[in-house]
């Protein structure tokens, strides 16, 4: 070795202990500087802290506050549009209800006002002419109750007949006077059932009444605005309908005792009226009373009918909701049984896998055979289940079988 080198050497272990002591001087003097600054300048560090922090807090409130702003709007409209769909799913429930029960007042209300048809009469009423037979010694004229556009009187019901006689205010019905009227009811058998009559003749004027009635109707009876007639109304017949019904009624002229003339007729007319019961009667009275009860009534009972029997018409709702639920109770099933399926064939496959795994561990070590078998079967019951890709791996690698007994019985 060099001389020189040797003296370099001697002269670094000289100085070792003198440059450790310089580093730690070095070292005591920034430590020291550097605590007397932060000392002074400790304040304003803080005071600098505390306004980066407030202004991190005051912008991260104003962005929540712009966050809120934005999201007031669409919620607002979001809102409106969940009201206005409710709204319209109101009115489209209301109408469907309007019409489901008008649909039942109108069937009401006809049902209603049937049956109080079927109980309730009403009167009979006929007014029409007749016409007597002159080429008799007696002019006799028939009205028929029973034909194509009459049924007769109902029976239970008591009926008026009446004549109206239209008369020329000759000299010959003058001196005629009094005449009689008979009227007759027919049964269906032939058999008089009741006969009326009763006398009639022309209302008297004297000689000076006519002559001023001509005088003052003079121009009107010769305009043909006026005539010299008289109309006689008679009362003639009262029958109660009975069995055997009426057939036909017959209406006879007769002159009185010791004379064979009969008046003279312009016209005649039959006029027959009807009277109902007693308690038909007040039920006619009362009938537009009685269709109101009524049909409220059927209302109210078809309104509950149908709610009690057709209730998916008025709560379809329920129905969609129940169909659902079945379909979802169908799907939770069919998914726990197809979970049940996979879990049974998972635990194939384990099998599968415990038998493989040992008739592999025989073939490769005939020795230890029984320490190899503890071993794998306490680690095969220690996993408690496997999953679907171990098991999808396990198919790849031995040829895609998927059932227990079939794979064994390949082996």
């Amino acid at each position: 070795m060099d001389s020189s080198s040797l003296e370099e050497k001697s002269f670094l272990l000289s100085l070792n202990p003198s440059s450790s002591w310089l580093i730690n001087l070095i070292t005591f003097q920034a430590d020291f500087l550097t605590n007397i600054l932060s000392f002074l300048f400790s304040p304003f560090t803080s005071l600098a802290y505390e306004l980066i922090h407030r202004t991190e807090q005051a912008e991260k409130k104003a962005e929540d506050t712009v966050v809120a702003a934005t999201r007031v709007p669409y919620r607002v409209a979001e809102g409106g549009i969940v009201f206005l769909r409710k709204l319209g799913f109101g009115c489209l429930g209301a109408l469907y209800a309007c019409v489901i029960l008008t649909a039942i007042l109108i069937l009401a209300l006809v049902v209603g006002i049937g049956l109080v048809q079927f109980w309730v009469e009403e009167p009979v009423f006929f007014q029409e002419p007749v016409h007597f037979d002159y080429t008799q010694v007696h002019p006799t004229a028939v009205f028929s109750l029973q034909g194509k556009k009459r049924k007769g009187v109902p029976a239970g019901q008591t009926y008026y007949v009446s004549l109206v006689l239209l008369m020329p205010e000759s000299d010959f019905n003058r001196q005629i006077g009094v005449f009689q009227v008979t009227a007759e009811v027919v049964a269906v058998t032939g058999n008089t059932l009741a006969i009326s009559s009763q006398p009639c003749m022309l209302r008297f004027r004297s000689l000076p009444v006519r002559l001023m009635h001509t005088f003052i109707m003079g121009v009107p009876l010769l305009l043909g605005i006026s005539g010299e007639t008289q109309t006689i109304g008679i009362t003639i017949l009262k029958h109660k309908e009975r069995y055997p019904r009426t057939r036909a009624i017959r209406l006879t002229l007769q002159p009185r005792a010791g004379t064979s003339g009969v008046p003279q007729l312009y016209s005649a007319e039959i006029v027959i009226k009807s009277e109902l019961p007693l308690m038909k009667q007040v039920v006619h009275n009362w009938k537009w009373t009685l269709y109101v009860w009524t049909s409220s009534y059927v209302y109210i009972i078809f309104l509950v009918l149908t709610v009690c029997c057709c209730r998916p018409l008025f709560f379809p709702v329920n129905v969609v909701v129940r169909n659902q639920r079945d379909v979802l109770v169908e799907d939770v099933s069919g998914q726990a049984s197809r979970v049940r399926g996979d879990r049974e064939a998972l635990e194939s496959l384990e099998r599968w896998r415990r038998t493989r795994i040992s008739s592999r561990s025989k073939r490769k070590a005939p020795l230890g055979y029984d320490f190899y078998e503890e071993t794998v079967g306490s680690s095969a019951s220690s996993s408690a289940a496997v999953s679907r890709e171990e098991a999808s791996e396990v198919v790849e690698d031995f040829g895609g079988f998927t059932d227990a007994e079939s794979v064994c019985q390949g082996g």
